[in-house]
């Protein structure tokens, strides 16, 4: 967990800021930022742009795609910011002084169409990897591309940010439990996953490992590889599984839980042990296989949400 990265929101878009202290004076580390092969050493894309003067039209280009954007550049006051438009996207990067060299305060306030906060823990991640490229460009250094050391960070992050918690919303008989995490894996993938690979139809029961055991699962009332899986619940809810793409890679999952009030007691464990069973399906994702459950992590959490519980009116 790094708590010099944060995340906060500007009405509904969230701004990401990261901190690295970097040994070196702000004109040095400014070439690095703005010129365009300097920037191919850090940077996730190719850039293409004349001077780094505002509005000087930039492109971004993705090596092994044929996708590509656009974007402009909206400040340039050297050494100390440099602000561009990425898309819908707008990446700042400041440097202010320092006795060791000079602080970067790098921020990405995301405005694409699925550029939310449940997205924040992936691009905390992936711009920690990048930071870790500039910082070794800099030092005449390396640094390699690791997918493990990203699945740590993003794990963190999404600790770190709260995006592993469930919400309990209110309904006329009870309350629905709802959770949302962002997968970078294609739904696909995420089915195989909590379907066990199987090819469940509706009556049976619903695969094991879309379950975690809390309570008693009823028949499958509903399937439409990849995308939805719904079973019943005793005494009467449901559970409800919906992914879809998204963008640009990976997959958005909502997990829905209704319950009737008559199951009041049993809310806290049951947020514990969905965000149990998501951190699970996460970790599993990247080969992290979590075996046997996680009790402890489980009590904990459900302690957690039954104070909560205790503390909402």
């Amino acid at each position: 967990m790094n708590t010099d990265t944060t995340v906060t929101m500007i009405g509904d878009r969230p701004v990401l800021r990261l901190q690295r202290l970097l040994h070196h004076p702000p004109e040095k580390v400014w070439r690095a930022i703005t010129d365009p092969t300097e920037l191919t050493h850090w940077f996730p894309a190719h850039i293409d742009f004349d001077q780094p003067t505002p509005g000087t039209p930039m492109h971004f280009t993705f090596e092994g795609s044929d996708t590509s954007d656009d974007g402009e550049i909206l400040e340039a006051d050297p050494p100390k910011v440099f602000t561009f438009r990425w898309n819908t996207d707008v990446i700042r990067c400041e440097l202010l002084p320092h006795p060791e060299g000079c602080l970067l305060v790098f921020s990405h306030t995301l405005r694409g169409p699925d550029s939310d906060r449940p997205s924040t823990a992936r691009h905390a991640a992936g711009w920690d990897a990048c930071l870790d490229s500039l910082t070794a460009r800099l030092e005449g250094t390396t640094a390699e591309f690791s997918m493990q050391t990203w699945f740590e960070r993003a794990e963190a992050y999404t600790e770190q940010f709260g995006l592993c918690e469930g919400e309990l919303r209110p309904t006329d008989n009870g309350w629905t439990i709802h959770f949302e995490r962002d997968f970078v894996q294609p739904p696909q993938q995420v089915w195989a996953l909590i379907t066990g690979d199987s090819h469940p139809t509706t009556g049976d029961e619903p695969p094991l490992q879309s379950t975690h055991g809390f309570g008693q699962a009823g028949a499958l009332t509903n399937i439409q590889a990849p995308n939805v899986l719904e079973y019943a619940w005793q005494p009467n809810g449901t559970v409800r599984f919906q992914l879809r793409d998204q963008n640009p890679i990976g997959t958005r999952l909502t997990l829905t839980h209704t319950l009737p009030a008559t199951q009041a007691t049993e809310r806290a464990t049951l947020l514990a042990a969905w965000q149990v069973y998501l951190e699970i399906v996460f970790a599993a994702l990247h080969g992290d296989i979590r075996c046997p459950w996680p009790t402890d992590r489980t009590e904990q959490l459900r302690e957690h949400y039954a104070q909560h519980l205790r503390d909402t009116p």
